[in-house]
């Protein structure tokens, strides 16, 4: 995958996930229905590919007032994974060299693999997480609205302690994928798959749709390395 081609990809998978978080705001306060509506017609013009780059460099500007008017990133990792994206893409659209482009959307890919990893390392220094006792109180405590058969799962000690080590497992080991393409291909349809569990189980929907924006990154990031 070419350098244009993974860039282009995280462009149109980034504009969708900006434009399912912006419909959120349209029915609230007119100042963010102004600021949400103009980032979906920034997404539109980036998705149709018109007047390419400016698109994205008004969708980070834009983001610098979305950061002043909430006072940061409001919804957490998956908003700053999204303006890491954001600003990276528009880094390798603008700057002058093929080497600063390239070292540009390669911090991206970097950047995911860290975020896994970095995951499972403060997963696995917390008591919590080692015992199943963490995953226990999500399953039990969740504020999103989820069935009773689903909180039930925190009576199961042993499958919940199964679980948060094959979580802490598979983050701490998923940068040794990027050595072999087929490897990094399963582990990210494993991720995505982790990621689409969480949304559908626990409405974290904005995570899945802004780390699958980033699998291109990485993908070209692999064989860029070691092809």
């Amino acid at each position: 995958m070419t350098l244009q081609a993974a860039a282009r990809l995280t462009e149109i998978l980034l504009a969708l996930a900006l434009i399912q978080q912006s419909l959120e705001h349209l029915v609230r306060f007119r100042s963010e229905q102004v600021l949400f509506g103009v980032r979906i017609v920034l997404c539109g013009l980036v998705l149709a590919g018109i007047a390419a780059p400016w698109p994205l460099f008004g969708l980070a500007g834009l983001s610098v007032l979305i950061l002043y008017r909430f006072e940061g990133p409001y919804n957490g990792g998956s908003d700053r994974m999204g303006l890491l994206a954001l600003w990276c893409l528009t880094a390798a659209r603008l700057l002058p060299t093929p080497a600063l482009q390239e070292l540009a959307f390669g911090y991206l890919g970097a950047q995911l693999i860290l975020s896994y990893f970095i995951s499972g390392g403060v997963k696995i220094v917390n008591p919590d997480w080692r015992s199943g006792r963490a995953l226990a109180d999500v399953f039990r405590f969740s504020a999103y609205p989820v069935s009773e058969t689903l909180r039930a799962w925190a009576d199961r000690p042993r499958v919940l302690l199964a679980m948060s080590w094959a979580v802490m497992g598979f983050e701490l080991i998923f940068p040794l994928t990027l050595v072999w393409k087929p490897a990094l291909i399963a582990g990210l349809v494993v991720a995505g798959t982790f990621h689409l569990a969480n949304a559908c189980l626990f409405g974290l929907n904005r995570f899945f749709w802004t780390w699958l924006a980033v699998y291109p990154a990485i993908l070209w990031l692999q064989g860029r390395l070691f092809h």
